[in-house]
């Protein structure tokens, strides 16, 4: 059977939705953003002082990283859900947010003297972001996960990957309002592993839901 027609296939086989596909989408994705939201709100909300932070070049740059990550993440989710469902340019955009961090970390180093590499790296929440990330990353994974098999996926895994790094940029964008560590050098290890944890659990339960 040649690939056009496979993909014919399974869309045949899935069973009729209530809901077209962009409107299920539209759903997940508000849904799992508001128990993000309402998760953030209930333990920790936007730190003190948020907006005179914006006034900096730190603050607001950590907004443009977690989204750069977040946006083309969702457009990942949004394809792969359909049968014929590719990345394309998809997959250029997803650098960069890593090509941002890192430039904002050479330009910290240049910034900043060396010998407070060390504390700007380490922060005082370094503990705090691998756990908050995640935790309020947890609506919007599920949120994904549940279009995704809403869809009819042929590239679980792939799917399963852009559904983790989407919620981790969602928790990641809300957490970075409550984070007071706004240097690139903590942003870019913290941030990071706290994604990647996100990631793992969505490439460890999710491809099991996702397979036909």
């Amino acid at each position: 059977m040649k690939t056009n027609d496979f993909i014919k296939a399974l869309a045949a086989d899935t069973p009729m939705r209530q809901w077209p596909l962009a409107t299920a989408f539209a759903a997940a994705l508000a849904v799992g953003v508001a128990v993000a939201i309402a998760v953030f709100q209930s333990r920790w909300g936007v730190r003190a002082g948020a907006m005179e932070s914006l006034g900096t070049v730190r603050f607001p740059f950590k907004f443009v990283v977690t989204l750069a990550l977040t946006l083309p993440a969702l457009f990942a989710v949004w394809r792969l859900s359909r049968p014929n469902g590719r990345l394309g340019g998809l997959s250029i955009a997803l650098l960069g947010a890593p090509v941002l961090l890192a430039a904002g970390v050479a330009l910290e180093l240049i910034d900043v003297p060396s010998e407070l590499w060390a504390e700007r790296l380490v922060g005082r929440n370094s503990a705090p972001c691998l756990y908050l990330i995640p935790l309020i990353a947890l609506g919007p994974l599920a949120a994904m996960t549940w279009v995704l098999r809403y869809g009819a996926v042929t590239q679980p895994r792939l799917a399963a990957l852009a559904a983790g790094l989407a919620a981790a940029g969602i928790g990641a964008t809300l957490y970075a309002a409550h984070c007071t560590d706004d240097s690139p050098l903590f942003v870019a290890p913290w941030y990071t592993i706290a994604t990647a944890i996100v990631c793992t659990v969505s490439l460890a339960i999710a491809p099991r839901l996702l397979r036909w």
